[in-house]
């Protein structure tokens, strides 16, 4: 099902069937034109038991400092969803599982990215004037871990690192780390997702564009 879109959060939760969320007052969503397909989004850890979570804006361990998200939940379209669980079973035969920092991001915790970066880092972070993929709800921030210790490997940067050394084609570091964020990337390419390019944790869900911006909040999604 398709629907042309003038950003209104009454009528998205309407299609999702949920309780309506609080409208913005001062600053919205940019306008679009669709169609768009129905939202479906889908909390990705009930899908398959491998994925681990780690959702950082749950916390205070991410570069803000705070707590944006009131639940370390990690929400995908329901397609998108689907590829990354066929991911994880590729992964699964390689001795390593999926560990999930992000998916789903309501729009207003784009805005407040937005303003709380400097000018130099805003290649890193969204413009909300345009949107995120994040707001589609077909963008994953995503790492691995070893099926044998648990423990979330190491990558040539940390997650949300504003340096070079972050970007996907980064020839620095070791070359284990390199092996596996090349794994990774190969992985969730043969899945119908494509890295980011200054961001080797960030992957957008081929449809992406199918997708209308959102900005419902975690509570008015299913549990």
């Amino acid at each position: 099902m398709f629907y042309r879109k003038t950003w209104n959060p009454l009528i998205c939760a309407g299609l999702l069937g949920l309780a309506p969320p609080t409208c913005a007052t001062a600053e919205e969503p940019p306008i679009e034109d669709g169609p768009f397909r129905t939202p479906e989004l889908v909390e990705v850890a009930k899908l398959h038991p491998g994925f681990k979570l780690d959702v950082r804006y749950a916390t205070a361990n991410n570069f803000l400092g705070r707590a944006v998200y009131p639940e370390a939940r990690v929400f995908l379209q329901k397609p998108a969803a689907k590829a990354l669980v066929r991911a994880q079973a590729k992964l699964k035969n390689k001795g390593y599982g999926l560990v999930l920092f992000d998916g789903y991001r309501p729009w207003s915790v784009t805005k407040i990215f937005w303003d709380a970066v400097r000018e130099d880092q805003k290649p890193f972070v969204a413009d909300p004037s345009k949107g995120s993929r994040h707001n589609r709800g077909c963008a994953i921030d995503l790492s691995l871990y070893d099926l044998k210790t648990g423990r979330e490997v190491v990558m040539p940067s940390a997650y949300d690192d504003f340096a070079e050394r972050a970007y996907p084609d980064y020839t620095g570091g070791t070359p284990q780390a390199r092996r596996l964020r090349d794994l990774l990337r190969h992985t969730m390419e043969s899945e119908g997702f494509n890295v980011y390019p200054t961001e080797w944790w960030h992957y957008d869900y081929k449809d992406w564009g199918d997708y209308a911006i959102l900005d419902l909040p975690f509570s008015a999604l299913p549990h």
